[in-house]
């Protein structure tokens, strides 16, 4: 198990920078056919964009096991919601992992009969249910440090309380949510971890939703999103400081 997670610590930053090099094939693709490329350059894009994905599939053979170690890690967190939320989904990050890693044999010849349609579309199924969880923790940090925010303004006595004495209810509802609002700001400025977690998450979470049909955008749009979270991914390697803990 050691040797499998020391492996995929390896991997990853190799699986992260071909992975932005896929969706930015898929960005150009898309990008030149509305420009009105040729068929044989557009079939060359989306073959390079195939050797890519069939590259990170290789780079992440190791990564179900790293994926339950951390889940053996987050179940001792002492915070309920992060328990919850941290573990269940390195459980599924581990079944996506699983999934692609057979999808990588189909692909790659290993198991020439395998329903390679079926395969994907689970594997898809359990990383978006990651994702979604990502994304819940994120927002529950978010309402613990605006809750801790807010009452250390209140401390200190600070003029929000008597902003929000208006005439109507109606004022008092729009200086509530510039308030909320301004508060939001504040804590993600205040925790660039946080925020880099919720724009990666943001922008991956698109990618299944496209996938599984739930939410249909076009290969531009996903090529967008899979970019801009692989560049924020490569970040977090290089300065490990923007990587959100636990």
């Amino acid at each position: 198990m050691d040797f499998w997670v020391q492996f995929s610590a390896q991997s990853q930053a190799k699986e992260r920078v071909f992975r932005a090099a896929q969706y930015a094939c898929t960005l150009l693709g898309y990008t030149l056919q509305k420009n009105g490329a040729s068929a044989d350059f557009l079939a060359r894009i989306k073959q390079l964009e195939a050797h890519m994905s069939l590259g990170r599939k290789l780079f992440r053979l190791g990564n179900s096991a790293d994926a339950l170690e951390s889940a053996k890690r987050a179940i001792h967190l002492s915070d309920v919601v992060l328990r919850f939320c941290i573990t269940v989904s390195n459980l599924n990050r581990a079944m996506y992992f699983a999934c692609d890693n057979i999808l990588w044999a189909g692909k790659s010849g290993l198991l020439p009969h395998m329903d390679q349609e079926k395969w994907s579309q689970r594997s898809f199924r359990y990383y978006f249910f990651a994702l979604i969880l990502n994304l819940s923790r994120d927002a529950y940090e978010i309402r613990l440090l605006m809750e801790r925010e807010a009452c250390g303004k209140r401390a200190k006595g600070s003029e929000t309380r008597h902003a929000l004495r208006a005439d109507t209810s109606l004022q008092q509802l729009v200086l509530r949510l510039k308030v909320q609002l301004h508060l939001l700001v504040h804590v993600l400025r205040s925790n660039p971890p946080l925020l880099v977690d919720v724009v990666k998450n943001a922008c991956d979470i698109f990618i299944p939703l496209d996938k599984l049909g739930l939410y249909k955008t076009n290969p531009g749009f996903v090529g967008l999103c899979g970019l801009t979270s692989s560049i924020l991914s490569i970040l977090t390697i290089v300065h490990p400081w923007l990587k959100l803990k636990p």
